[in-house]
């Protein structure tokens, strides 16, 4: 695969590229050894497209966990405690979530990664809320997201979300004191 787009928010390149030069250089380095065409395996059951051969999200995901892990980055989960403070008396239990968590893809050196090649929702929540919650909670002070480009998404199931979605959301949005700096590799 290659990098076919970046989009730098709240200073999201300058800070990734000075403070992490190595790990940028890691993260291209999976992006290259992701050979897309060994993932397009997944057959269409969609009325827009029936029998038409699709890459296949969950084996793309798969072969990035692959080569973050071969580059000692790790996965970090943090358990989630919810509160029941706010509920309305009577209107639900008062039992507590049990074994609720986050989880951030990979992270090291307090980078975070996120690779979504699944449903649009999740790009804007791993950039907008997901990244602040990590940085709050000490893990990470940056972080990349990538996803695929159009082009590319255009050989995935229907609703799979892509880089040019994602600019124009955060170029409307805007950003917030509360953000963290992210930069966003858009793959094709």
């Amino acid at each position: 695969m290659i990098v076919a787009g970046r989009y730098s928010f709240k200073g999201g390149e300058g800070v990734v590229s000075e403070r992490y030069p190595a790990l940028v250089q890691e993260i291209e380095d999976v992006i290259r050894a992701v050979e897309a065409d060994q993932h397009r395996k997944k057959r269409s059951k969609e009325k827009t497209m029936p029998g038409r051969m699709l890459f296949s999200p969950k084996r793309l995901n798969a072969a990035f966990s692959k080569g973050f892990l071969a580059r000692g980055w790790k996965p970090v989960r943090v358990p989630c405690d919810y509160s029941t403070d706010f509920y309305v008396a009577d209107s639900a239990s008062n039992s507590r979530a049990s074994g609720a968590f986050r989880e951030m893809d990979f992270i090291k050196e307090r980078l975070g990664v996120e690779v979504q090649m699944g449903k649009y929702a999740f790009m804007v929540y791993n950039v907008c809320a997901k990244m602040t919650i990590f940085s709050n909670l000490g893990h990470i002070d940056a972080g990349v997201e990538i996803v695929p480009v159009k082009a590319f998404a255009d050989h995935m199931s229907t609703g799979v979300s892509y880089f040019e979605q994602l600019v124009w959301d955060l170029q409307a949005r805007g950003v917030a004191d509360i953000d963290i700096p992210v930069l966003i590799l858009g793959v094709g």
